[in-house]
């Protein structure tokens, strides 16, 4: 396995603050060069664009060298993680891929065999990176053996510790001393030079040395060959255990991406059309395990998280009516989150430009996945999302304790009124909750990549819960209403 690291520069050539640095143009917008071929700085200029026309993201560097990499020989692609990630996926599951496909078999031969399987399956599957599916392969990698034969060394007076002495030094080489220079310790190894151990037929003239003597060549004492053998003898649990690696296709999510597979596998295997051998079976590995957990700890925390909240403005008001008003702020800015995510995932939001600069790339706008970030970033609205129906209810229960009776039209007057003398503290709890994540959705860099998802729902569900403005109103009046005529 060969791990690339990618380095790739800013899309614009920045300063050291981090800022798009300017450059002057000409007449026909090209950029102006000087004597050596540099571009000049003008403040009034246009910023240069490092990225080729058709690289809109760091997705497409590294599709186009997915591309690329394809067309070697033997070289196949992998999913793509940051450094930190893959040491961080490692550590977790023991493969450097958010999934995989975890074979169990008796032996490594038969590992090998459904592991190709597999992978010819997986490339196969419309929700599955074909150029990021990539088999182990247990067996395979070359290893020479010398096998000895004990009535040769017998004939000859060689004994087993003088024959694996020599090949042991002459082959394999043996540290004999070591050098010291300062600070650095170089160790010193003997062994033949390379010419006589670098193929079977030159190792065949190494010779050793019997009790009488003589020189004896390896290649009349022992056989020597190339064989087939692991690469790397993965277990657990006792059993011998293989990987396919892949990746989700798009914006698929790695929970979805598996489920799909996981039911392709089971029919394919059960139509006969994927065989696999028998003792072999499969399960799936990766931080998709750890996502897994997660979703099922949410399933528990948001039902609990919602009944806080509900308890919480119940103990406030003293009543399950107004309570329920209040909540449903909840609701309408649960909605306007996932509205917020659509919007990120279509090509015309926000595509147009201020200042020359295209508010698209401003807030890094791309389709977002539903990963476990966005659903803390919901969790967190929720704690938030009541605050304006709070604010309103409030009031309007204070104007209506000591009102004594009433009209329908003294009651809608009322809600009118407490209306207007609240919208102006709704719109600032609203406006100061967005504003203050403004900074996150224009962010770049480590931690953006959580962080943006993590403020998307509370700035859409926050937008949109400006509708409580008008909804608890209506509600307080209509429960008011319905009291007066119950009277």
């Amino acid at each position: 396995m060969v791990e690339t690291i990618i380095s790739y520069k800013p899309e614009y050539k920045l300063n050291a603050a981090g800022r798009r640095l300017l450059f002057k143009v000409d007449a026909n917008s090209e950029f102006v060069r000087d004597a050596d071929g540099e571009l000049v700085e003008d403040p009034n200029g246009r910023a240069y664009r490092n990225w080729r026309p058709e690289i809109e993201s760091p997705q497409d560097i590294w599709d186009e060298l997915a591309r690329v990499g394809s067309k070697l020989p033997g070289m196949t692609s992998a999913p793509m993680l940051q450094p930190i990630s893959t040491r961080i996926v490692m550590l977790s599951s023991g493969i450097s891929a958010p999934i995989a496909v975890r074979l169990r078999g008796p032996n490594l031969e038969a590992l090998g065999d459904a592991a190709l399987k597999v992978q010819e399956f997986l490339r196969e599957h419309p929700m599955v990176n074909s150029q990021a599916v990539n088999a182990d392969r247990p067996v395979g990698k070359p290893y020479i053996e010398i096998h000895p034969d004990r009535a040769k060394l017998a004939r000859y007076g060689v004994t087993m510790a003088s024959f694996q002495d020599t090949v042991d030094m002459a082959i394999g080489g043996r540290t004999i001393t070591q050098s010291v220079e300062g600070r650095e310790r170089f160790s010193v190894r003997v062994r033949y030079p390379r010419e006589m151990r670098d193929i079977p037929e030159s190792m065949e003239r190494v010779f050793v040395t019997a009790t009488d003597g003589v020189q004896i060549p390896i290649g009349d004492l022992a056989r020597i060959e190339y064989v087939r053998g692991p690469e790397m003898i993965r277990s657990e649990d006792t059993y011998l255990v293989s990987y396919v690696m892949f990746d989700g296709q798009g914006d698929a999510g790695e929970v979805d991406v598996v489920q799909s597979v996981r039911a392709s596998m089971e029919a394919a295997i059960a139509s006969g059309e994927l065989e696999l051998a028998e003792g072999v079976s499969f399960s799936f590995a990766g931080s998709y395990e750890s996502s897994v957990e997660t979703e099922k700890r949410l399933m528990f925390l948001i039902p609990i998280v919602l009944l806080s909240i509900f308890m919480l403005t119940y103990m406030q008001f003293r009543s399950v009516m107004t309570g329920m008003m209040i909540f449903s702020g909840i609701f309408v800015a649960f909605s306007g989150g996932f509205i917020l995510l659509w919007l990120y995932g279509q090509p015309w939001f926000l595509d147009f430009s201020v200042f020359g600069m295209n508010m698209r790339d401003v807030f890094q706008i791309v389709p977002v996945k539903l990963s476990i970030a966005v659903w803390v970033g919901f969790i967190a609205l929720f704690g938030i999302a009541n605050d304006d129906g709070v604010v309103i209810a409030t009031y309007l229960q204070q104007r209506f304790q000591d009102a004594g009776p009433m009209s329908v039209e003294a009651i809608r007057e009322r809600v009118v009124e407490a209306g207007e003398r609240r919208i102006r503290p709704c719109l600032m709890t609203s406006a100061t909750t967005i504003l203050a994540l403004l900074p996150v959705l224009t962010s770049y860099g480590a931690g953006a990549d959580v962080m943006i998802p993590m403020a998307l729902p509370a700035v859409g569900g926050m937008t949109v819960a400006m509708i409580t403005l008008f909804v608890v109103p209506v509600l307080y009046s209509a429960m008011e209403e319905v009291k007066l005529r119950l009277r």
